[in-house]
């Protein structure tokens, strides 16, 4: 029965390569640049015994509270907090990119970075970037995603560089033969995917997101490569929540066929909201100049709702094949952070014209977010995961 929306044999080569080739690549599109991976086998176990003799043999009761059903880290409301956060300043992130630092692009109101989540019934454990280097030794975690998964990938990195020493060794390794598809238009190329997936189908700790990249019209592209004679296209209008359940259960299809089930961690973010329409905290305008969170907490964004549940419904099949995944719900949370989105102030990969400046709210970016900011709080509930499991 699962099978019947996927009844012809191209359609399902199709909508398979581009649940795979999307969580793999689809940043390079929306930034212009290469999705990297973190391998903290290679890259930090160094850093962890030069971060100190004092890294914990395991992480005690004082920093590691039970993450019990009774603690729900994604129900809570945001509290102005100027001494404890945050963990890490900008101009001091050697990993910053460009599309996320708010402040070196000229913002000047700086409250974006001192709200801090407080669960409703519980607090979030303390980030401890020793315990974190301590329960991921010899490890590898990745970050499979689109633009908004690399957000967070760079918030990760922060996070981690602010906990090592001074001497400590730092690098990223990027792999630019991780690009799967162009950038023009919006053109997916549906070969080798094996060869990418390659990257994260031996991960100790996956975390995938999967979304922004299908609110917009797209081209499908099947073939020996772009432009080839036996290249086929088909133009798919703004993706719907049907065609966004099909592509979800032949990844959960991959997912059973290829993963580890008894080595790999998964998680899977919940999507990230964007605050492009004002009628959602009752002003007619976008993130532009917006300096305040949403302190209302009835106020949500319905726009993300559908592909919310259909998310969970297939997580939830998942489970009962034996694939366990950890739903990490942040978009509540991240709903009432109208303030914390780049707007103006970042590193465009086009050319803003004359008359976008001359109506800076045109051109803002409502989407992805500020760092320091509200990718620092899904790591940290990541993190907590993480350290519990």
């Amino acid at each position: 029965m699962k099978h019947e929306k996927m009844k012809m044999g191209m359609v399902s080569h199709c909508i398979l390569g581009l649940s795979l080739l999307i969580l793999v690549g689809a940043v390079f599109y929306l930034t212009g640049d290469f999705l990297g991976f973190l391998d903290l086998q290679k890259q930090l176990k160094n850093a962890c015994n030069d971060a100190g003799n004092d890294a914990p043999v395991s992480y005690d009761e004082e920093a590691r509270p039970s993450l019990s059903r009774r603690c729900n880290l994604f129900e809570g409301r945001w509290v102005f907090d100027n001494q404890t956060v945050p963990l890490y300043e900008e101009r001091n992130c050697s990993f910053m990119l460009p599309e996320f630092a708010c402040e070196r692009y000229g913002r000047k109101d700086f409250k974006y970075r001192n709200w801090r989540w407080q669960p409703h019934h519980c607090d979030l454990p303390r980030f401890n970037g020793t315990a974190l280097f301590e329960k991921i030794r010899g490890k590898k975690l990745v970050f499979v995603g689109d633009s908004l998964n690399r957000n967070q990938w760079t918030s990760m990195l922060c996070l981690i560089e602010s906990a090592l020493g001074p001497a400590s060794p730092r690098r990223i390794v990027r792999d630019e033969n991780m690009h799967t598809f162009e950038s023009f238009d919006r053109v997916v190329r549906l070969m080798g995917i094996e060869k990418h997936a390659r990257h994260w189908n031996d991960a100790d700790i996956l975390v995938f997101n999967s979304y922004l990249w299908w609110t917009d019209p797209m081209t499908i592209a099947w073939g020996t490569s772009l432009g080839s004679s036996d290249t086929r296209n088909k133009t798919v209008d703004k993706m719907s929540t049907r065609l966004y359940e099909m592509v979800l259960d032949v990844w959960s299809d991959w997912l059973e066929i290829n993963i580890n089930r008894t080595k790999t961690k998964m998680f899977f973010m919940s999507p990230s909201p964007f605050h492009l329409y004002g009628e959602t905290w009752e002003e007619q305008r976008n993130c532009y100049n917006e300096t305040e969170p949403i302190l209302d907490e009835r106020i949500g964004l319905s726009i993300v709702e559908a592909r919310m549940r259909a998310a969970e419904v297939c997580l939830q099949k998942l489970g009962t094949r034996g694939i366990n995944i950890e739903y990490l719900n942040i978009t509540h949370l991240s709903e009432y952070r109208k303030d914390a989105h780049p707007s103006i102030y970042k590193n465009f990969f086009h050319t803003v014209s004359k008359d976008q400046l001359s109506n800076p709210s045109s051109y803002s970016d409502c989407t992805h977010w500020c760092l320091p900011g509200v990718p620092d709080v899904w790591n940290h509930i990541l993190y907590s995961y993480i350290i519990n499991s």
